[in-house]
């Protein structure tokens, strides 16, 4: 394995929107900074409410972490609805929980009225014990889904078996809400149907020197000098705001399109799958027959040919029908965290926002943000807002606690492989 051989995402995604480089001084009535999820979701909706909009992408639309997602459309946050409330408080966890149970609903039918060509499956998502006492986690999960009317179910070890074709699994909690697309498809479509709506979309060059001077936020663009009544920040991990969130590292690894005999009972029904190891594991497969796996961890140090061995390892483990099936393709993308897990919306100024800390939920969360900043923009009011924005927020240590995370993943990897997976 090479790595010419890269994101499957990108290789798969189809061409990118033909954009043109600004030729002149610009102002419109919202500048939006970051070309993933949150980015043109808000570019979208913006513009179909009436609004000039230029969205700035320092590479290409879903270069980030939107290019580099699992493609797991799932409903809520990592954390279970009740450590929401408990963290947040009541109404304020119940607002948020609320509005991310319709972030899956709100994806595919973007994906439907824009007809965007993003291998959308909306089949469910399979949450995996991966021992027994992961099931009874699943258990406490699945009450407090259940509470918020959360239309989701428990399965035993036989069913989620059958369904994941794993005999590694110990029950699932299935949620039909979710679904998987191809993330970067995804992104391209939305970049689409902004542009469509309107919206300018530049890619390849910096928004640089953001600043709010003379009622304006103002900005250096490829050499240009761009104005706008608001501004809207959907960098997420890739931003420069260091001090915002912890990164976390999340790599996939995928097989090259396997014939039918070898796929039958992998997955047969579509849905993804992630499990409740500490270090977590997911596994799906895409419309063209790889089984796609990851986990957490980055790919560009000395140590990540243990990541690369685990994968082998643990996809041969969860299929062992796949033993000596090359992994063709490696890629790895960075995940905004913040220390609670829930994201933040921050005030940058008058009429000036930024959002993060989706913690791996990035799809539906960013798609609701987008929408959601773009409405507060439209109506100047901040009551839909899933989360009441902060004044200020800051983090310590954050590179310290990413070096946490990475050390803690290769050591899960590593003990893993000692106890035979």
């Amino acid at each position: 394995m090479t790595a010419a051989q890269g994101n499957l995402w990108t290789l798969t995604a189809g061409p990118l929107p033909d954009t043109a480089p600004l030729d002149g001084d610009l102002h419109v009535d919202l500048a939006v900074i970051g070309g993933g999820f949150t980015g043109l979701s808000a570019a979208l909706h913006a513009a179909e409410a009436g609004l000039s909009v230029v969205a700035i992408e320092a590479e290409q639309v879903g270069f980030g972490g939107s290019g580099r997602n699992v493609g797991l459309v799932n409903a809520g946050l990592w954390l279970p609805p009740g450590e929401v409330a408990r963290i947040m408080g009541a109404e304020a966890g119940a607002r948020l929980n609320m509005a991310l149970s319709g972030g899956p609903s709100l994806v595919f039918d973007l994906i439907e009225k824009h007809q965007i060509r993003c291998e959308a499956v909306r089949q469910g998502t399979l949450h995996c014990a991966h021992s027994p006492k992961g099931f009874a986690e699943l258990e406490t999960r699945c009450a407090q889904l259940q509470g918020i009317g959360a239309p989701v179910s428990l399965i035993g070890a036989e069913e989620a078996r059958r369904r994941t074709g794993s005999a590694q699994v110990h029950g699932a909690l299935f949620d039909p809400r979710a679904g998987t697309i191809q993330p970067r498809a995804y992104a391209v479509g939305l970049a689409r149907a902004a542009m469509a709506a309107g919206a300018r979309i530049v890619q390849g060059a910096r928004a640089a020197g953001v600043v709010y001077r003379d009622d304006l936020w103002q900005m250096h663009v490829g050499g240009h000098r761009v104005t706008a009544d608001a501004l809207i920040e959907g960098t997420n991990a890739y931003g420069s705001a260091r001090d915002r969130y912890t990164k976390m590292f999340f790599f996939q690894m995928a097989t090259d399109p396997l014939p039918p005999a070898l796929l039958a009972d992998i997955l047969p029904g579509g849905e993804g799958c992630w499990d409740t190891a500490l270090v977590m594991t997911s596994f799906r497969r895409d419309a063209a027959g790889r089984v796609i796996i990851g986990s957490v961890g980055s790919l560009d140090h000395a140590g990540s040919g243990l990541h690369r061995a685990w994968a082998r390892r643990k996809m041969e483990a969860l299929y062992p029908q796949l033993k000596g099936v090359a992994l063709a393709h490696e890629w790895y993308g960075t995940i905004a965290t913040t220390g609670d897990h829930l994201p933040r919306v921050l005030r940058l100024g008058p009429r000036g926002y930024a959002v993060f800390g989706y913690s791996g939920r990035g799809i539906g969360t960013g798609t609701l943000f987008g929408r959601a900043l773009a409405g507060a923009v439209v109506s100047g009011r901040e009551d839909g807002l899933p989360v009441t924005p902060d004044d200020s927020y800051s983090e310590g240590f954050t590179a310290a606690k990413a070096a946490y995370y990475e050390t803690g993943a290769l050591a899960a990897h590593g003990a893993e492989m000692l106890r035979g997976l």
